[in-house]
């Protein structure tokens, strides 16, 4: 378990916590109605962000080739941040040992807090130490300051790191659709990434998807990015797939693959099928969910049937996110790519027409 605390003085700051893979979700903003999004976070975990976040911001045109690969970036964007990196990530309900400065709070948010600098201090020497978020449509979040906090203990804790047997077992996923009928906002995040690294890897080429499920997520929006095929087997495309634990060998040319939530490692898959990494609770629905039989009825749904599980309304994931991981992939510097890239930089990277 790691303890974080005021690098100035030596206070605690947090509860015991147990780092976990920095989530896609993370930063995640979607929509616009009132109140904040959940936490990022399992209450005791904390995930490091290994990016460079907050002050000084440059523009892009201010920087050179050089600079902007060394960053980490491959596409146009308005600003980057090249700020320090290991900003830490907690749920609120963690932190200790810091209150909420009135003077350091951001007056541009909305209906909450939000801020890319600390707006809470230390309450033993007053050093500004972290960035609470609240505001409507974020994610309720602290991030410790990596230049203000420091690890003060470190040792082994009481949670076990999971093997991809256990994960099945003991952390089922997250269904697309919410109690209210909406898309999760976490599957946004979680297929606008996956998404992008497909794009990367296949070269923004047609793909036909086998699996009805992972097909009623993924193919509507393929094929209004990159155009249509025919039905499996009648036409060139390639083949999108799902590859993991607990699930026999496939054959195809791309398989989606799980990424470990506590350590962030891809599920290993051997040539010629190329990776595309998919969130775990995602992936982990997609794989195992089998859909209830309704109750009482007699008369066999069709398996061209819709899926009663998802929202009746078109998807569209998130164009934040789609756009910042396909600005960090060398790949989108192709024609192509970079023309689908290009259709999202008018609305400011937060909405994007798929």
């Amino acid at each position: 378990m790691t303890v974080f605390g005021c690098r100035s003085c030596g206070t605690t700051l947090t509860v015991p916590v147990s780092r976990v893979a920095l989530p896609v979700h993370a930063d995640q903003k979607y929509g616009n109605g009132p109140g904040s999004l959940p936490p990022a976070l399992e209450p005791g975990t904390f995930a490091v962000d290994p990016l460079p976040s907050g002050p000084p911001w440059r523009r892009w045109a201010d920087l050179g080739a050089g600079e902007i690969e060394a960053l980490g970036w491959y596409a146009p964007r308005f600003r980057v941040s090249t700020g320090p990196v290991g900003r830490v990530l907690l749920t609120p309900g963690d932190v200790r040992g810091a209150i909420i400065a009135p003077a350091l709070v951001d007056d541009s948010a909305c209906c909450g807090l939000d801020s890319g600098e600390p707006n809470m201090v230390c309450v033993t020497c007053g050093t500004p130490v972290a960035a609470r978020i609240d505001d409507c449509g974020l994610r309720q979040a602290t991030w410790l300051d990596p230049l203000t906090t420091c690890v003060i203990y470190d040792a082994p804790g009481p949670h076990p790191m999971l093997d991809w047997a256990d994960l099945i077992d003991q952390q089922p996923g997250v269904p697309p659709c919410e109690p209210g009928g909406g898309w999760n906002p976490m599957w946004a995040a979680a297929v606008a990434s996956a998404l992008a690294h497909l794009l990367a890897v296949s070269g923004g080429d047609p793909m036909m998807i086998p699996e009805r499920q992972v097909a009623e997520v993924f193919q509507p929006v393929l094929d209004r990015l990159v155009g249509q095929v025919g039905p499996v087997g009648t036409g060139p495309g390639r083949t999108l797939v799902l590859a993991g634990p607990g699930l026999p060998d496939a054959a195809g040319d791309f398989a989606l693959i799980p990424e470990h939530p506590q350590t962030g490692e891809p599920w290993p898959v051997a040539p010629p099928l190329k990776p595309v990494p998919l969130a775990w609770d995602a992936w982990r629905h997609l794989a195992f969910h089998v859909p209830p039989k309704p109750v009482g009825r007699s008369v066999p749904i069709p398996p061209e049937a819709p899926l009663a599980l998802f929202p009746g309304y078109r998807f569209e994931p998130d164009g934040q996110i789609f756009l910042s991981v396909l600005a960090r992939l060398p790949e989108v510097r192709q024609p192509r790519l970079r023309a689908i890239y290009d259709r999202g930089r008018p609305y400011s990277y937060s909405f994007y027409v798929f």
